[in-house]
C-alpha cells in the first residue's frame, strides 16, 4: 500500500495518523434511533387525538340525546340545556354550546386531548338529536 501502514486488526492508517471510518456506524445507529423516537412520539400524539375525538363524539351524542329527551319531557329549552350539561359533565366533557331548535337540539362539547407540554389541547364534537 502506498502512503499507509497496515495496523493490527486489519485497520489502515494513513500518513497523517488518523483512523479511517471507525465509529461511523455508531453515529448512524444513534441518528436513526433519534429519528425512530421522533416518529413514535408523533404516532403516539396522533393516536391520542383519535382517542380524544372518539370520546368527544360519544359525549356529544349522549349529551344531545339527553337534551332532546329533556326537551320532549320538560318542554323548556333551559331545562334541556341544563340536562345536557349534566350528561356532558358525567362524560368528562364540557358543554360549549347548546341550541334548542323546536323539538330538536344541537350541542357542541369538548374533551381534554392528549397531554403535550407546550399547549392545552381540547377536542370538540357536535351532535344533533330530535325528531326528523
Amino acid at each position: 500500500m502506498h502512503g499507509g501502514a497496515v495496523m493490527r486488526g486489519g485497520g489502515v492508517r494513513n500518513g497523517a495518523g488518523t483512523r479511517g471510518d471507525r465509529g461511523g456506524a455508531t453515529v448512524l445507529v444513534v441518528a436513526m434511533a433519534g429519528v425512530l423516537m421522533f416518529v413514535m412520539g408523533g404516532l403516539a400524539a396522533a393516536g391520542g387525538l383519535v382517542t380524544a375525538q372518539r370520546r368527544a363524539q360519544a359525549a356529544a351524542d349522549l349529551t344531545a340525546l339527553a337534551g332532546a329527551s329533556a326537551l320532549a319531557d320538560l318542554g323548556g329549552p333551559t331545562d334541556a340545556c341544563a340536562a345536557a350539561g349534566r350528561v356532558a359533565g358525567r362524560n368528562a366533557a364540557v358543554l360549549d354550546a347548546c341550541t334548542p331548535d323546536g323539538r330538536a337540539i344541537r350541542v357542541t362539547v369538548s374533551v381534554a386531548g392528549p397531554d403535550v407540554p407546550w399547549k392545552e389541547v381540547r377536542v370538540t364534537a357536535e351532535a344533533r338529536a330530535g325528531p326528523g
